[in-house]
């Protein structure tokens, strides 16, 4: 045989391919009456609804057949992350094979009625979706999220030196973007610490409907493209099964020997990449050519389906009610012979799962692949060694960020033997002030280095690309397989992975609801280089607007936290690090800003998500406060303070009340979120009829929206960002936007009852105060020496 397979081989693998088709092929189109055709097959036995694709799945069937066959032989610790959308027929079915489906739902048996509850359950009100999903046993991957895999992939292997990753990447999937970007994983991968990603492309050649780029390029250029991202492509193509078998076969074997021998150069022999002179390993992939839609019927109506795009969904639509598709349907189900892979009470025959390995081995029981089970708690040391000294407020500045990195670099180095956190970011550590943690550990990096560059470590666990997707990518697959993280990104950027940060929501949510998910560390996200301090990007880098977009997100997941200084960040970042399941999104400036709580009030503000200042208020106990000025934001913090000094000023007679909100989800009602406040909480805090002027962070129609309930909202004032950016001075972009403290004063002016006649002097100074600031900028190109020397003075 030109690969080893023997005739019983050969035969063993294509019992397990086609046993896995025919569940396929099953879970589309049958309810659980005549599982195994054992009576001619009726109408009343097809789904009322067909839903499901069917195109991908005999490709997925193969890929699965022969990767156990190699995990079995080698003893390989390998999970596969499944890219082709909608490809879930094929993974639940060899899920069911492998005996991993029955033991995480014991009620779907691994026999005829079983597999007839299997089909029943697929793409049917209240059972399982049609993709691969967080109910899958094995995966870490929706399978929706076309574009994801590879990136998923190299997060996955990461940190686990003896981990196998096989990847699946559909031919429409590699049309997009992020997996464009993510083939240079790669050149990150360190083949000493980390394991090995096995890319598997897929190529059958359409999409839903139309042809696929890399399927239609020619065979030389498609290679040479592979090459060039730097990897050693194996081709692999047909369409008759028994050619196909041996040709997969001898693929699978030849990348796990050439990756066996890379990691060996790396970890026996020394060898390593061009950090000490060698080159770069080339790392195999293969290229899996087969017909969409193989094995299923040819034509349908007179039209070709097997090899077209027609093959995509569901090729037989009318089995109910045209009995020509119901014939074909038939004769499509018995041509995978079942008699011979299932025996009579429908448990696969021995012959089936000759190729299939046992206990953890089998890739959808992979601990791995539920990443709580090997997760270990974040050795988060105390804050106290950190915290920044405030003996009063508002006196010193301190670069919040640059505080927290002294933070970050303790963890990584309490981390450098279990290497189980990473931090990932768009080439922005530096930018960020957190580069203090390449004192721990460099930026991850395989390429050939210069002299001129700095931190670049082949062993690093810093991950810088740019690329947002990808750090999401590779952050995700690092979390799901049961270690910890931090992502820093510029606020603005951080849109780009909208999507993919939707699906990480829904996985969450999703798996809480299933009790054999473990809890995984939580996605935390570090959004600094903010709105209100991008002084030399402008407007392009202005958009606090990626709060809005989780806040719309499942509530029992999503954490949104806007620190209002150094050690108010310390805390919220120890809770984030240790905390499970959550999205966590963490607001904070990088530039000087004043110090407001020690540590212990910082801990307590945190604690509280939302608290009176009473040293800077002028409330004295005897009486409600007349108006109530609030904030969520550093900058808005800062402004609000100064709005409040400028009162007590000018103003002193009136009663004010500062609110500081750290945790955004605090104005929610707690019927609609864990951390919402009730009515009570909040009147007793906000007032429930007092002029409330807040001063947020973001566009400031969210805090409406959050507390649009509330018995106060219609004293509810909100400033924030109102889309109107530029570059331009610090308090400029304020000023700009209407939130600037000479402005909040004129708020609390026109919303106190009786004061606005009374006050109108001091109204004016504001105003008077705005144009200067104006003229001033224009002449000097800085601030105003009043709001730039400004310090707080109670």
């Amino acid at each position: 045989m030109p690969n080893g397979l023997n005739d019983e081989e050969l035969s063993a693998l294509d019992a397990h391919w086609r046993a896995a088709n025919y569940l396929a092929v099953g879970q589309i189109y049958l309810l659980d009456g005549n599982p195994l055709l054992t009576e001619p097959l009726r109408p009343e036995h097809v789904k009322p609804r067909l839903l499901g694709h069917w195109g991908t799945s005999p490709g997925l069937n193969l890929v699965h057949t022969h990767l156990n066959r190699v995990v079995k032989a080698r003893d390989v610790d390998a999970i596969c992350v499944w890219g082709p959308g909608h490809g879930g027929p094929a993974v639940l079915a060899n899920s069911w094979l492998e005996g991993s489906y029955t033991r995480t739902y014991p009620d779907i048996t691994r026999d005829a009625p079983g597999m007839g509850r299997l089909f029943r359950q697929f793409s049917f009100p209240g059972g399982v979706p049609s993709h691969v999903a967080p109910e899958t046993p094995g995966s870490i991957h929706e399978g929706g999220e076309l574009g994801y895999a590879l990136s998923h992939a190299y997060g996955a292997a990461f940190d686990n030196p003896g981990l196998l990753v096989a990847c699946v990447i559909g031919d429409g999937e590699a049309e997009t973007g992020p997996l464009a970007a993510s083939w240079h994983g790669n050149k990150f991968l360190d083949p000493l610490h980390d394991g090995a990603v096995l890319p598997i492309l897929h190529l059958n050649g359409y999409k839903i409907a139309n042809p696929t780029v890399l399927a239609r390029l020619p065979s030389d250029e498609l290679d040479a493209l592979l090459r060039g991202y730097g990897h050693d492509p194996i081709h692999v193509a047909g369409d008759e099964p028994a050619d196909v078998h041996r040709a997969m076969a001898a693929a699978m074997d030849a990348a796990l020997d050439r990756i066996a021998a890379i990691q060996q150069a790396a970890r026996a022999e020394g060898a390593g990449t061009s950090a000490d002179g060698a080159r770069r390993p080339r790392w195999p992939m293969i290229v899996l050519r087969t017909p969409k839609g193989w094995t299923g019927p040819a034509e349908v109506d007179g039209l070709p389906v097997e090899g077209t795009w027609r093959a995509h969904q569901v090729p037989l639509p009318e089995v109910r009610t045209n009995p020509d598709h119901l014939r074909q349907l038939e004769e499509w189900l018995l041509s995978y012979r079942p008699a011979e892979l299932f025996d009579d009470t429908g448990r696969p025959r021995e012959q089936v799962l000759a190729c299939v390995p046992s206990g953890d081995r089998r890739l959808g029981a992979n601990p791995h692949t539920n990443g709580g089970l090997l997760l270990r708690d974040l050795p988060v040391p105390d804050l106290d060694g950190f915290a920044v000294r405030v003996d009063a407020p508002g006196t010193e500045t301190h670069e919040p960020t640059r505080v927290l990195a002294r933070l970050l670099e303790r963890v990584m180095a309490d981390t450098e033997e279990r290497r189980d956190f990473r931090m990932v970011g768009p080439d922005e550590t530096a930018s960020n002030r957190l580069d203090a943690v390449y004192a721990a550990s460099g930026k991850a990096w395989q390429e050939r280095t210069l002299a001129t560059d700095e931190d670049l470590d082949r062993h690093g666990r810093v991950m810088e690309i740019l690329s947002e997707h990808t750090c999401q990518g590779w952050l995700e697959g690092y979390l799901l397989t049961g270690r910890h993280g931090l992502f820093s990104c510029y606020e603005a950027f951080v849109h780009i992975v909208d999507s993919m940060v939707n699906q990480h929501i829904k996985w969450l949510r999703t798996t809480r609801a299933l009790p054999w998910r473990r809890p995984i560390a939580s996605l935390n996200y570090l959004l600094t280089s903010h709105v209100w301090r991008q002084d030399h990007n402008g407007f392009s880098h202005q958009d606090p607007g990626f709060v809005d977009h989780v806040l719309n997100k499942s509530p029992e997941v999503v954490r949104v936290y806007f620190p209002p200084d150094a050690n108010t960040l310390l805390s919220v970042a120890d809770h984030v690090l240790r905390s499970r399941d959550y999205v966590n999104v963490i607001v904070a400036g990088k530039q000087p800003t004043f110090s407001w709580l020690d540590m212990d009030a910082a801990r307590a503000h945190c604690a509280r998500g939302a608290g009176i200042w009473e040293w800077a208020g002028t409330e004295d106990g005897s009486r409600e406060p007349d108006v109530v000025l609030a904030c969520a934001g550093d900058v808005p913090t800062q402004e609000v303070l100064a709005a409040a000094q400028l009162v007590r000023h000018h103003l002193p007679e009136l009663a004010v009340r500062v609110v500081n909100v750290v945790d955004l989800a605090r104005l929610l009602p707690e019927k609609e979120h864990p951390h919402g406040m009730s009515d009570a909480q909040y009147d007793a805090l906000f007032t429930p009829d007092k002029p409330v002027i807040f001063a947020y962070h973001g566009y400031p129609w969210l805090v409406h929206r959050l507390a649009y309930r509330r018995s106060g909202h219609r004293d509810l004032h909100v400033r924030g960002y109102k889309e109107i950016g530029t570059t331009t001075t610090p308090f400029d972009m304020v000023v700009r936007n209407d939130l600037d403290r000479f402005r909040l004063v004129m708020d609390v002016i026109d919303r106190v009852p009786g004061l606005a006649v009374r006050a109108a002097p001091v109204r004016q100074l504001m105003e008077d105060a705005r144009l200067r600031h104006h003229d001033w900028i224009r002449a000097h190109g800085v601030d105003l020496p009043e709001v730039a020397d400004w310090r707080w003075v109670g």
